[in-house]
């Protein structure tokens, strides 16, 4: 079960990616191919004690830049290291990839070279956020900005397997993200979708609305990647902007101080539920086969998490239980098609 890691993807790689895959191979006896630069990717590799550990590497001589037009850089660099990292997982050699470098071009990737599973129109980012009680997974973040009802019906089917296998929630709850959690609100998107969710065998529990996501009582958020994308977007800014509140506060207060000596562990253990390296990366849902995207600033210890999260993904068998609950609703297109129909007869008539 080898890794296949993007070594030249992220503002800091190669050597955070290096140092992550060192930590994670070192640690977790993870298998890891570093693909990118050879001579670079080796320089970075001499740094650190890794001679005994089950790292190779496989040269890519070019690289997708952060800036660069996702379809085109992919057509255009086919020896890229987050493509040759693609091309490893449909050879055989690798189970999964991991890539901190430009996320549209790592969906790209694994809708050219794996495609989707079968029943699926649209992959989807998922990414697992902590909440009161424990973690929920919200899908899509920004893979798709403009959905159609079926594609939303579809995330909520693959959030609800992400959520059973790799989150171990036993009957997960699904809730589609709104503004407001009555029947009328929301848009015609969200409208036509619940309809739709409504008729599904899911633990759908209806309407969701922002904040209700952190205080855990549901299990996957289902939206759009352009809502879903806002979302995460701005939870990190949170995060990130009441830490510095918090800091300025304690340091501008003596009286803070002493409360923070004596709540320290505390505080300790809620940054770490806070911190996006604990989580690694988030899985692109839908294709067929694994990838997980890391956040671009991703530290070595976010890059050792997502290898462990693709290792985790990879175990659970992710990709085999989406297919089985993806045949379960072959059907779902017609159903779509037609609760869709309903709903625009009856907003006319209305």
């Amino acid at each position: 079960m080898k890794i296949a890691v993007d070594a030249m993807g992220g503002d800091y790689a190669p050597s955070v990616v290096v140092e992550g895959a060192v930590m994670a191979a070192g640690e977790l006896g993870i298998p890891i191919i570093l693909v990118g630069n050879k001579t670079r990717v080796e320089d970075e590799l001499a740094r650190h004690n890794w001679k005994n550990l089950p790292i190779s590497i496989k040269h890519a001589s070019e690289v997708v830049g952060m800036d660069e037009s996702p379809g085109q850089a992919i057509r255009r660099k086919k020896d890229s290291s987050i493509k040759v990292s693609f091309d490893l997982v449909k050879s055989g050699e690798a189970s999964a990839v991991v890539s901190a470098g430009n996320s549209g071009a790592a969906m790209a990737a694994g809708m050219f070279t794996l495609r989707n599973l079968k029943g699926v129109d649209r992959a989807a980012i998922a990414v697992t956020l902590p909440t009161m009680k424990d973690l929920a997974c919200v899908l899509d973040v920004g893979s798709n900005v403009d959905c159609k009802p079926l594609h939303l019906v579809q995330f909520a089917l693959m959030g609800n397997v992400y959520a059973k296998y790799v989150l171990k929630k036993d009957n997960p709850k699904i809730g589609l993200l709104s503004n407001g959690e009555e029947e009328g609100k929301g848009n015609e998107l969200t409208r036509e979708t619940h309809e739709i969710l409504k008729t599904c065998s899911l633990n759908y529990i209806g309407y969701v609305e922002g904040r209700d996501i952190f205080y855990g009582d549901v299990d996957v958020v289902v939206c759009d990647g352009f809502v879903g994308n806002v979302v995460l977007k701005l939870t990190e800014g949170l995060v990130e902007a009441l830490a510095s509140l918090l800091k300025n506060e304690i340091e501008n207060s003596f009286y803070a101080k002493i409360g923070y000596m004596l709540g320290k562990g505390a505080v300790k253990n809620l940054k770490k539920k806070l911190d996006y390296s604990e989580y690694g990366g988030a899985p692109l849902l839908g294709i067929d086969g694994i990838c997980i995207i890391s956040h671009g600033a991703s530290t070595a210890k976010a890059i050792k998490n997502a290898i462990l999260r693709a290792a985790e993904y990879s175990k659970s068998k992710v990709n085999r239980h989406l297919m089985e609950e993806l045949e379960k609703y072959q059907d779902v297109k017609g159903a779509a098609a037609k609760k869709v129909l309903d709903f625009a007869e009856k907003e006319a008539a209305d």
